[in-house]
């Protein structure tokens, strides 16, 4: 199930209404649109031949520009016969982050699905329908297909949603975050804002699909409105996620700010017992002629022990001032 391959064309379905599918990939040539059934082709966008390929689909010059540039942003808008799509969807390749979604392009009619992807950006959904179609569950009309992708994009994302939920519960239940932690709820911030960055239009997206007049079934209509509020929770859910990382992190920066306030406090204290002995020192220390006890030989104990003395009774002094 490979996307791989010079030409743009990377494989196509043809789906009849019995259930039974014939599949094509390369070197065979893309088969045209059939008169019974549907034909789902996938294909590379910015290959040399994907114009040629789509022109030989009957496909018109504006649906054609439509599926070609190099940036998308999702939306759904009535073309003609049919209906142009953008998606998003999670990137699996390798070397690459989730949260850098890929971009999908659709275009419907009631006898043809032409998905097309950028090169080098598969995209993992569309392998999870192809299983189902070879597992003998294929969709019997093109929008049912394109319901299908839809859903499968959307189970994909909720396994993101579902890990950034068990890392924020994770860590709100941690006793201590360390450094590695703090790391990590600044990447799920980050993957939180980027993965919305999508998802929104992507619910907007679909619930302008779910508008286009002549499209789907009432029951199709069902299903699309369901897809669209599963994005919509999936919103909700990363917009409570950036939320809670948020709290964590000002959290964590509180505790952080707590702990060294404490050090700082106590290191003042002792700074402030010792302070005097210090002065005290640094009087007996000095070198000149006539400083007292230089010729007794019990004046360095005396000193000592009123030094020590000092240092415990402003000890004392604090611990009933309860500063310590």
């Amino acid at each position: 199930m490979s996307d791989s391959g010079e030409s743009s064309f990377l494989w196509a379905y043809h789906i009849l209404p019995s259930g039974e599918v014939s599949r094509y990939e390369p070197p065979t040539a893309p088969p045209a649109v059939p008169d019974e059934g549907f034909l789902w082709l996938h294909m590379q966008s910015d290959a040399p031949d994907s114009a040629d390929i789509m022109a030989n689909l009957a496909m018109p010059a504006p649906v054609i520009d439509a599926i070609t540039p190099p940036e998308t942003r999702p939306r759904a808008l009535a073309v003609l016969e049919g209906a142009v799509v953008y998606l998003r969807a999670l990137n699996h390749n390798p070397d690459a982050a989730l949260d850098d979604m890929v971009s999908l392009r659709v275009w419907m009619t009631d006898r043809l699905i032409v998905t097309a992807r950028r090169q080098g950006r598969s995209v993992q959904s569309l392998a999870d329908v192809r299983k189902r179609i070879e597992g003998r569950q294929p969709p019997l009309t093109a929008p049912d297909l394109l319901i299908n992708i839809i859903e499968s994009v959307a189970d994909r994302i909720h396994e993101v949603v579902d890990d950034i939920e068990d890392t924020l519960v994770a860590c709100e239940t941690a006793e201590e975050l360390d450094r590695d932690d703090r790391e990590q709820l600044a990447a799920l911030r980050r993957q939180a804002a980027s993965l919305r960055r999508f998802l929104a239009p992507q619910r907007d997206a679909l619930e302008a699909l779910h508008r286009l007049p002549d499209l789907l079934t009432s029951e199709q209509a069902f299903d699309l409105r369901e897809e669209s509020d599963r994005m919509t929770r999936y919103v909700e859910e990363l917009d409570l996620a950036r939320e809670r990382a948020i709290m964590l992190q000002d959290e964590l920066r509180n505790r952080i700010a707590d702990r060294q306030n404490v050090r700082m406090y106590v290191l003042s204290m002792v700074t402030a017992i010792f302070l005097p002995l210090s002065f005290l020192t640094g009087v007996f220390g000095m070198n000149v002629a006539g400083l007292p006890g230089t010729e007794s030989p019990d004046a360095f104990n005396t000193l000592m022990w009123w030094m020590g003395g000092l240092a415990a009774v402003m000890l004392i002094a604090m611990l009933w001032r309860r500063w310590l």
